[in-house]
């Protein structure tokens, strides 16, 4: 598998891991959903793709040089990380539920409650600053469409994601079961894992 292959599946899987767990964006798609049919979904994506855009304009326009300076503790943080929201990913999928959408005060504006609800979102900014930006990093070293395939992928998981959600309520019916939801967590969060202490192993932090 070549370089934007690779960063195209890894993206996706992971941010599919992402999307998946319940989350003020993914209240978003539900909510808007009642308002805006299936289209809800790629709304809120574009917002939520709007911030990460800027997030992957920066990095490439300059930090990236900044954090490469300090590679070894960048890829122990992200490795880390990895295994971390792993972990915690296949404890949520025995008891998580998706959660329901009717959260008042929510904006009626499927792109502004997209971008909104990612911007104050602590976790994602987490999720960014350690895992997000390793790969990313990792994904330049192999140039700019490598890196930029892997925010592809990422982008693909979401719209998939929120827009089987929104399809779903549009049309009054569950198209994947709690059992299935919670499986699917699971496997992402076997995924990280793995992920993590392969990227650790590469990264020679930890034997391979």
């Amino acid at each position: 598998m070549d370089g934007v292959s690779e960063a195209l599946v890894v993206g996706f899987v992971i941010g599919l891991s992402g999307a998946l767990a319940p989350g003020p964006t993914l209240v978003a798609a539900i909510s808007a959903s009642a308002r805006s049919g299936w289209t809800a979904g790629p709304k809120v994506t574009a917002g939520h793709a709007l911030i990460e855009a800027a997030i992957f304009a920066l990095i490439i326009g300059g930090l990236a040089a900044v954090l490469q300076q300090y590679q070894s503790a960048v890829a122990l943080v992200g490795g880390g990380a990895l295994v971390g929201f792993g972990l915690l990913t296949v404890r949520e999928s025995r008891s998580v539920a998706l959660p329901e959408g009717n959260q008042e005060g929510m904006t009626e504006n499927p792109y502004l409650a997209g971008m909104l609800t990612s911007a104050a979102n602590p976790y994602f900014w987490m999720w960014w600053v350690t895992i997000g930006s390793v790969l990313l990093l990792d994904g330049l070293r192999g140039g700019v469409i490598v890196a930029a395939s892997f925010v592809i992928g990422h982008w693909s998981a979401d719209l998939g994601w929120y827009t089987l959600v929104s399809t779903s309520i549009h049309r009054g019916r569950s198209i994947l079961s709690l059992r299935g939801y919670r499986c699917i967590l699971l496997l992402c969060g076997v995924f990280l894992i793995g992920f993590g202490c392969y990227y650790l192993a590469s990264s020679g932090i930890m034997p391979a």
